[in-house]
């Protein structure tokens, strides 16, 4: 029976010092839904016997089939500590690795963390993640070690190497987060140096750097886990119990007569009690004692586990119920389970919901204690910084602080993602109970109808039939209209509450939001100067569309505001400041997330970093062609639905989801046949993404002997497709090409870029964009922020760094780069080679006293660089991005002078007796129209020169790689190398988990071969070992796709065909015959039979 009410949960919402907005995160399978289960089931929502198999919060069906969390759902929650009430808005994540958006979106709404840890398995890939999503958003974490009761009934340790082993768990946490604070505080003390003094010192002609320089000065006190501050609970979730060391200090005080502070600061560490003195010492290990928390915390449930659990002894169990005044229900102390009866004991003894929630409210902030820090972050979207904002921006600070709910402040709402609920789950859709009165109305009016029958059955008079006869044919016609009236009405109800619908899953940091309330939906690109200017008293519905920043803006009504009750929504007037709470009514205006405000002043905030890249791509299409209105439909559903999933149209007209893993995939594909489109599907096979690259010149051929000129026989491709009147390419790799009308001439050389500059350029996109942007006069640099700035000084001093340590040959490239590819921040450098031009610098607006005109550039600058964006976006190999790749533009030469009459279109030939007009302009593109047709022709020539100055060096195709954390135990190792080696990954690392039978084994994998990877390995190895695959990296494959043998060793070897498997070729083959474009590939036309001489019919 429920323990509250949601008149009671909205009178809790008023009192913002005492709700906690807080999420579960952990790695899958780490116990986050059973915890959540056992929170919910200390409200009375669920009974505690089905906490941990109901898994309530995971409300759909393939979260149940499957048994991971695959969305984010809230729950509110009472709790009472110290005849104190407290709301406790509670969000549950998923913890696999495909819906770390989800988390993200759970995250950004909360101010603490649960950080749960599977004690057996440790820390995992996703614990990483979490911890750095957290440490991204400023919230504070605390710590949940969880199946706890694994170690006793699984790897059967003893307390004192239990101990031992949650010692080397705690301190795994620690370094995580240990280092994330190492990199933010040296970063922080880097910038602060760069900003006071520029110059660095040198010795020997090297950089000197104090990585250390911030470290010591700063408080770390408070940072980490420890049992002793409260921040870390012991738990098993699945048997319902957890602690604090609080709990058992409060226990001891009094028997051992110890101060309860003193227990808290020593039952965790190296003390033990010395039994003659009854005094604490210190040194426990050294002098072979057991620790406190051994002896008094570790032992005691130990002993109950093995009396209730493994013994079944029911004389030690009756002595420990006894001295513990518990009180078991006879129902569960004869159970057959001994588990039954071990939770029946342990819920009583240690409640785990009383012990998390405990901490929750002790340790954790309430809105109330938002920082600084967190609010700057949230405003400043867009590299901009606090202080570039209007000082109405500034203002709204405060109002952050102040969590206030009165009408004076300002509405500030954040809506993290949508997320559809079917139309019948709504509160006024629902059937709600009656009561008392109700049904005795109802009860009455029946019996009433029922005597009206019994009466008219009874009237068989000849008079009464002939009557019904006449009126029959009269009212006969008004009754079937009602009648249809009655079923058109129905329908349409029917209509109306079948469906889905969306809410917006949102948080209210200042002000209090109400139904029907007017709103302002504040788009990522919003500028609230701008809006200022506009006059922001004068913008309303009727002048919104007059407005230049409208686009960005847009007004609407709330229609309803719900209470988050897990699988249930609960209508509420309005909601004060402080909560996480549902929105419906903004579906029209809300893709994916949004800020919304009743003031145009408010910034948009940052926007969520997402851990897990949407990578894999499928194209649909409807099996019946009549249904592509409906998968249209669908599809944008879809995209409204889920904060990771993109849905796009390519050129080729294919529809295309495109999904951050295989489940991920599969769950949208689910969603969009089921819920949203509604139809019958066809999912392609999935669309790989690859990168094209070149190589220096091989020194080994295929079987490892040196290429020279001796056993040489055909070392560079046949070029002649290459060649036409307008190319010519020269022995050293330089292309040079005309354009069509031979006015110009360029010359274009391709070069590898050094690999540690091609993952800093990918590293530093979001960095290279800004630069760009401001290098073309697209931003003004005096609204960057410091901290952007910062950024790009230290993208530019690394770059410049990395390119000095790449050799000789790259000295002088810093000045020399003229653009990035493709999308402009791309990992693709364009460089100006030219002698006689001297290009503006991309980095002068970074130097004082440096001015930049646009009367320094040449004309058609624009265009080079448009051509070459188009090239690094299509490469020549099968039309994908080009990475890692440096275009020199050596010479460029426009030749106005030679322009012949056959280069004039008609209408440019004067006619007979006209005068002859010329239309002759200064600078070196005389005569040349700047946005004509020469443009057009400058962008396809550098574009062309490009690809084929590309095609001249050694090409390679660059593959997706997955990097895979697999547990597996020693009888399944070699199984599970023979389905990694099968799809061509690679084992980086194997090392045993100390203490246990089982290997942690990290891979890589090509995400082309890894569709059915994790459901065959489980396979191959009974289940035993269940991979976790997320993005690593781009991987150059080996083999060259267009590789002949070329050297006598490689003849003797493969013979003149070499029809053997070259995993390149198949990768670009497969994806030009996706593309629709040619492949070279033997076909058979004409096959006969082969005739032996046995037979010879």
């Amino acid at each position: 029976m429920r323990t509250t009410t949601s008149q009671k949960l909205a009178a809790l919402q008023h009192n913002p010092a005492n709700i906690r907005n807080i999420c579960i995160l952990a790695h899958v399978d780490h116990g986050k839904t059973t915890i959540a289960d056992c929170l919910i089931a200390s409200n009375g929502i669920i009974s505690q016997r089905l906490a941990g198999k109901l898994r309530y919060m995971d409300s759909r069906e393939d979260e149940q089939i499957r048994g991971i969390t695959m969305k984010s759902s809230a729950i509110s929650l009472h709790f009472i500590k110290d005849q104190k009430d407290y709301l406790v808005n509670l969000i549950d994540s998923p913890g696999h690795v495909d819906f770390s958006s989800e988390v993200s979106t759970a995250v950004r709404l909360c101010d603490g963390a649960l950080i749960i840890v599977d004690v057996v398995e440790g820390v995992c890939p996703q614990t990483h993640v979490v911890l750095r999503q957290a440490w991204l958003e400023n919230i504070k974490p605390v710590l949940v070690l969880n199946k706890i009761d694994r170690l006793i009934t699984e790897l059967k340790y003893s307390p004192m190497e239990a101990h031992l082993h949650l010692q080397q768990i705690l301190e795994q946490v620690n370094a995580v987060t240990g280092a994330l604070f190492a990199s933010d505080v040296m970063e922080k003390s880097a910038s602060k140096s760069n900003g006071n003094d520029d110059t660095t010192q040198q010795t020997t002609g090297e950089q000197v750097y104090d990585w250390s320089a911030g470290l010591e000065e700063t408080d770390d006190s408070s940072l980490y886990f420890s049992p002793d501050q409260g921040n870390v609970i012991f738990a098993s979730a699945i048997d319902g119990w957890g602690f604090s060391i609080s709990h058992f200090a409060d226990m001891y005080a009094s028997k051992l007569n110890i101060k309860a502070d003193i227990l808290r600061k020593t039952l965790w560490g190296d003390f033990y009690l010395n039994t003659k003195t009854k005094r604490i010492m210190k040194g426990a290990q050294n002098k072979a004692k057991k620790p406190l928390f051994v002896q008094f915390v570790l032992e005691n449930l130990w002993s109950v586990y093995e009396a209730v659990q493994i013994r079944r002894d029911t004389d030690k169990i009756e002595k420990i119920v006894k001295s513990l005044n518990l009180k078991i229900s006879n129902r569960d102390a004869r159970h057959n389970d001994g588990r039954i009866h071990l939770q029946a004991i342990c819920n009583q003894w240690l409640p785990l919901s009383k012990a998390i929630l405990s901490m929750v409210v002790d340790k954790l902030p309430s809105p109330f204690d938002i920082n600084e820090e967190r609010v700057e972050k949230l405003m400043c979207s867009g590299g901009r910084s606090f202080d570039s904002l209007p000082p109405q921006t500034q203002e709204l600070k405060k109002d952050f602080q102040a969590c206030s709910a009165s009408s004076e402040a300002p509405t500030i709402i954040y809506i993290s993602k949508m997320f559809q609920v079917d139309k019948k789950a709504l509160p006024q859709n629902r059937q709600r109970p009656l009561t008392h009165e109700e049904i005795q109305q109802k009860r009455e009016l029946a019996r009433q109808k029922h005597a009206e029958r019994l009466a008219n059955a009874s009237m068989d008079t000849n008079n009464e039939k002939s009557e019904e006869k006449s009126s029959a044919t009269v009212s006969g016609d008004q009754a079937a209209a009602a009648v249809s009236g009655e079923v058109q009405e129905i329908a349409e109800k029917v209509k109306d509450e079948n469906g889905e619908t969306f809410i917006a899953f949102a948080r209210i940091f200042s002000g209090c939001v109400k139904k029907g309330q007017k709103i302002f939906i504040l788009g990522p690109k919003h500028d609230p100067s701008k809006a200022i200017l506009q006059g922001e008293e004068a913008i309303s519905t009727e002048t919104l569309d007059k407005m230049e920043n409208t686009k960005h803006i847009a007004h609407t009504t709330i229609d309803e505001v719900y209470l988050l009750m897990g699988r249930e929504l609960e209508s509420m007037e309005e909601i004060p400041a402080g909560n996480v709470f549902g929105i419906s009514g903004l579906e029209d205006h809300v893709l994916k997330s949004a800020t919304a405000s009743n003031t145009v002043v408010c910034p948009p905030f940052t926007e969520m970093a997402f851990e897990a890249a949407a990578i894999v791509r499928v194209a649909v299409e409807p099996t019946h062609a009549a249904d592509m209105p409906s998968l249209v439909k669908g599809m944008k559903l879809l995209n409204q639905a889920d904060s990771c999933v993109e849905t796009l149209v390519q050129e080729t007209g294919e529809h295309v989801i495109v999904a951050a893993g295989e489940v991920h995939l599969q769950r949208c594909l689910d969603d969009l046949r089921d819920r949203f489109a509604k139809i019958e599907i066809s999912v392609s096979a999935p669309i790989i993404p690859f990168r094209e690259t070149i190589i220096p010149p091989p020194t080994i051929d295929m079987v490892n002997e040196v290429i020279d000129c001796e056993n040489q026989i055909q070392r560079n491709r046949n070029l002649d497709e290459l060649l036409d009147e307008d190319t010519e390419i020269m022995p050293d790799g330089l292309v040079k090409m005309q354009t069509a009308n031979r006015q110009c001439s360029i010359c274009m050389r391709a070069i590898p870029l050094p690999e540690p500059v091609t993952e800093l350029l990918e590293i530093n996109a979001e960095v290279i964009k800004v630069l760009d942007k401001v290098a073309r006069g697209k931003m003004d640099e005096g609204r960057l922020s410091s901290a952007m700035l910062e950024k790009i000084m230290e993208f530019r001093k690394t770059l410049e760094r990395t390119f000095q340590e790449a050799g000789k040959k790259w000295k002088n490239t810093m000045g020399e780069i003229w653009s990035f590819g493709p999308r402009h921040c791309g990992p693709n450098i364009l460089l100006n080679r030219i002698a006689d031009y001297k290009r503006p610098s991309v980095w002068d607006f970074l130097e004082e006293g440096v001015e930049r005109t646009a009367s320094a550039l040449r004309e058609f600058d624009n265009s080079v660089i448009s051509g070459f964006q188009l090239a690094t976006l299509s490469g020549p190999m099968c039309d994908e991005p080009m990475m890692g790749v440096c275009f020199a533009m050596e010479g460029w030469d426009i030749n106005v002078s030679k322009v012949t009459a056959k280069d004039k279109t008609p209408r440019e030939t004067p006619q007979a007796g006209q005068n002859e007009i010329t239309n002759a302009t200064s600078g070196n593109a005389e005569g040349v129209e700047r946005f004509g047709p020469f443009s057009g022709q400058m962008i396809s020539t550098v574009k062309d020169a490009c690809k084929v100055s590309f095609q001249v060096q050694p090409q390679r195709l660059c593959a997706a790689m997955y990097k895979c954390d697999i547990q597996a135990t020693a009888d399944v190792l070699g199984r599970m190398y023979a389905v990694i080696s099968k799809r061509n990954g690679r084992i980086l690392q194997e090392e045993m988990k100390e203490g246990t039978a089982v290997f942690m084994v990290k891979a890589v994998l090509p995400i082309a071969e890894s569709f059915g990877f994790a459901e065959e390995i489980r396979k191959r190895t009974s289940g035993q070992a269940s991979p976790q695959l997320f993005f690593s990296h781009w991987e150059i494959v080996a083999s060259d796709p267009f590789w002949v043998p070329s050297t006598e060793e490689e003849l003797l070897h493969f013979g003149e065909k070499a029809d053997s498997d070259n995993q390149a070729r198949k990768y670009m083959d497969s994806v030009r015959r996706r593309k629709g474009l040619h492949v070279e590939e033997k076909i058979v036309e004409h096959a006969e039979k082969q005739r032996t001489l046995g037979k010879n019919k």
